[in-house]
């Protein structure tokens, strides 16, 4: 499914298009179904909307301008090694959050971010959930708030 999705997510910015080409080609097939997992999961879950990819701090990042429903999403390949990472604002409490519902299903770094080896398989259903609630974070703390 996510291949197929593939060739219908094309890249909006040609500075992102840039640096996946600029990838290694087994990093890139694994960014690429790990962008592609991003989109799907906003095109399904309800009070996102679409996404605005562009380049943060160098690396691609999933907004959600139009409706401020989330917090920023990254992507990137690791500075050593041949493992690649999805990222989250270090001060949401998210990153804490995905470890108390999956303390053995992902590999974290500190409070801001989720580590991959090239040569493991995602976990998929895990994965959409986490990034899910990263694309509603401030849907749920409006909620909290009474507003």
């Amino acid at each position: 499914m996510l291949a197929v999705q593939a060739r219908m997510n094309r890249f909006s910015d040609p500075r992102v298009a840039s640096l996946f080409k600029a990838y290694p080609s087994a990093v890139r097939s694994k960014l690429m179904a790990l962008r592609e997992l991003v989109l799907d999961t906003a095109a399904r879950t309800a009070g996102v909307g679409p996404l605005t990819e562009t380049l943060k701090w160098g690396q691609p990042s999933y907004l959600t301008e139009e409706t401020g429903s989330g917090t920023t999403v990254r992507i990137d390949r690791l500075k050593a090694g041949d493992g690649y990472a999805i990222y989250f604002h270090c001060q949401s409490g998210l990153v804490g959050q995905f470890r108390e519902l999956y303390p053995f299903t992902f590999t974290y770094e500190g409070e801001r971010a989720m580590h991959f080896a090239v040569k493991d398989r995602l976990p998929v259903r895990e994965l959409r959930h986490c990034v899910a609630l990263a694309l509603t974070h401030h849907l749920r703390k409006k909620g909290k708030r009474g507003g």
